[in-house]
C-alpha cells in the first residue's frame, strides 16, 4: 500500500469507486439503451408505472456495468493502448487489481435486480437474465468468443434485443413488431462498428481481430452506410417514420462524404470521437418525445 492509499479517507474512497463503476457502465451509452428501452412502449400509459422506471435505471448503470465491464476485464491489453477509454463517455482502463474486483461489483448489483425482476415477472426474469449472461459470454470468451471473431463479432450484438423483452414484459406490453426488431438489430450492429472504425488503430497494435480490422476503414465505413440506408428505408416502408427515415439517410451521406472525402482511411481524433458521441446523445435525448409521441415503433 502506497502512501497515498494510506491517506485516503474513506469518502475519498467511496469516490474513486464510484467513480471507476460509472466509468465502466459507460453513461455515454446510456441514452442508447433508454431509447431502445423505451421504443417497444411508446405512448402507452406506462409513465406512472413504478416497474417502468425500475426498467428505465436498469438499462443504465446496471446493465452497463454487466455488458460492458466483462468486456473490461478481458479488453486490458487493447485498453491499454486506446486514448479514448478511461472516459465516462468511452469506458474505463481499470488496473489489473480493479479488473480483479469487477466480477463481486457485477454480482452486487445484478442482485437486487434478479431478485426484482423475479418477484414481478417470474421464470420469465431468470430466463431473461440467463440469456443477457450468456450473450455477453459468448462475446467476451478468452480466445473462443465472438469478440475476435470477424462477423460474429457484429452478429453478437443482437443481444441488445434482449432490451426490447425486458421492456415489454416490465410494462405488460405486448412485444414489439417484426419491423422493430429487425431495426434494432441493424442499428446494434452498426453502432458497434462505428466503435470498431473508431478502434481500429489501438485494436491492429493490440492484436486485436474485428469486422472494421479485416476490412479496412473506407469498407467499414462504406458497410456502415450500407446499414442506415436499410434502416431508413425499413423505418419508411413499415414504420411510416419520415422524420427518423430522413435522419438515418442523413447519416447515410454524412458516411459516403467521409469515406470519399473527409476522413477517408484516417483515424478519427480523440476530440472527433467526442463530439459524435455527444452529438449522438443529443440527437437521441431530443429525438425521445418524437418517438414516444408517434409510437411508429411500438407493438401494435
Amino acid at each position: 500500500m502506497t502512501n497515498r492509499d494510506a491517506s485516503r479517507s474513506p469518502l475519498d474512497a467511496a469516490i474513486d469507486e464510484l467513480r471507476f463503476v460509472l466509468k465502466v457502465s459507460r453513461p455515454g451509452f446510456w441514452l442508447t439503451s433508454i431509447w431502445f428501452y423505451i421504443l417497444p412502449v411508446a405512448g402507452k400509459p406506462v409513465l406512472h408505472s413504478a416497474p417502468f422506471w425500475l426498467g428505465v435505471f436498469y438499462v443504465t448503470l446496471p446493465l452497463g456495468l454487466l455488458i460492458y465491464g466483462w468486456n473490461d476485464a478481458v479488453d486490458y491489453e487493447a485498453d491499454r493502448l486506446n486514448p479514448r477509454k478511461d472516459t465516462f463517455l468511452f469506458g474505463a482502463r481499470p488496473s489489473p487489481t480493479q479488473i480483479a474486483g469487477l466480477p463481486w461489483r457485477i454480482a452486487l448489483v445484478q442482485a437486487p435486480f434478479v431478485l426484482l425482476f423475479t418477484w414481478l415477472l417470474g421464470w420469465r426474469a431468470p430466463i431473461w437474465f440467463a440469456a443477457l449472461a450468456a450473450a455477453t459470454a459468448i462475446y467476451n470468451w478468452p480466445r473462443i468468443g465472438f469478440k475476435g471473431r470477424v462477423g460474429f463479432d457484429m452478429l453478437n450484438q443482437l443481444g441488445y434485443l434482449l432490451v426490447f423483452t425486458l421492456s415489454s414484459w416490465l410494462n405488460g406490453s405486448p412485444q414489439a413488431p417484426w419491423f422493430t426488431f429487425v431495426f434494432g438489430g441493424l442499428f446494434a450492429m452498426h453502432s458497434h462498428l462505428f466503435g470498431e472504425i473508431m478502434d481500429y488503430d489501438p485494436d491492429l497494435r493490440a492484436g486485436r481481430r474485428t469486422t472494421a480490422g479485416a476490412l479496412g476503414i473506407r469498407s467499414s465505413k462504406a458497410l456502415m452506410t450500407a446499414f442506415l440506408v436499410c434502416e431508413s428505408a425499413l423505418l419508411l416502408a413499415w414504420a411510416r417514420d419520415v422524420l427518423l427515415a430522413a435522419f438515418l439517410a442523413g447519416g447515410a451521406i454524412w458516411f459516403s462524404l467521409d469515406r470519399a472525402l473527409l476522413w477517408r482511411d484516417r483515424p478519427y481524433s480523440g476530440g472527433q470521437m467526442r463530439f459524435f458521441l455527444l452529438g449522438w446523445n443529443a440527437a437521441a435525448f431530443i429525438s425521445l418525445p418524437w418517438v414516444w409521441h408517434t409510437a411508429t415503433l411500438a407493438s401494435h
